[in-house]
This record gives structure tokens, sequence and C-alpha cells, in this order.
């Protein structure tokens, strides 16, 4: 199983800006979806985006659409979330999650906390 490791979380005021890694122990074959999750206190964890890894196509929660952006690094088998205009709302842990279909992850990283004050 490969193993995934996000980085990059901390806390930020609100309107700031943040840079999530999440990288791949091994290959990402092309068939994989790279998800970005959330989950805030006391609130279910939610889709926030993913990249189609064969096509490079990204897909948006429509709470953060124009806001975040999904990027990867082929090289380094590595996706990123970056994150601007930071909300207080957006304050949750992010996690990282492959699978083949949007919205779904069967590997799961650890999670890593984004905080944003007002």
């Amino acid at each position: 199983q490969v193993q995934l490791v996000e980085s990059g979380g901390g806390l930020v005021q609100a309107g700031g800006s943040l840079r999530l890694s999440c990288a791949a122990s091994g290959r990402i074959y092309s068939s994989s979806v790279m998800n970005w999750f959330r989950q805030a206190p006391g609130k279910e964890r939610e889709f926030v985006g993913a990249l189609r890894w064969s096509t490079g196509r990204t897909y948006y929660a429509d709470s953060v659409k124009g806001r975040f952006t999904m990027s990867r690094d082929n090289a380094k088998n590595t996706v990123y979330l970056q994150m601007d205009n930071l909300k207080p709302e957006d304050t949750a842990i992010y996690y990282c999650g492959r699978g083949i279909n949007i919205g779904e992850a069967n590997n799961w990283g650890q999670g890593t906390q984004v905080t944003v004050s007002s």
C-alpha cells in the first residue's frame, strides 16, 4: 500500500494562503484519483478537491472553487493544494486520499491541521 504523507498545514489569518503537500511513497498510477478532504470539529469529513492523475484534470467543491487549486509533480509523486483567500470556516484537518473515483478514497494520509483565525 502506498503511504501518503501530508504537510504544510499551520495557522494563518483570514485572507492568507497555505500550500498543502501530499507525498506518496511510491508511484501514483494513472488510474488514480488524488483527493483532498477535510474534517472540521464536530462535522463529517467533506470533499474538497480531486485531481485525476491520467489527465491532470481537477475538480473542486463549490465551497472552495476559485480559492483552492490542486496541482501535481509527477516526478515527486506529490499532489499539492494551494489555498488562497482562506476563511475561518476552512479550519479543519485536511486529508489526502487516493482512490479511483472523484470523492472516494481507500488510501489515506494522516492529515494536517489548518487553522484560519479571524
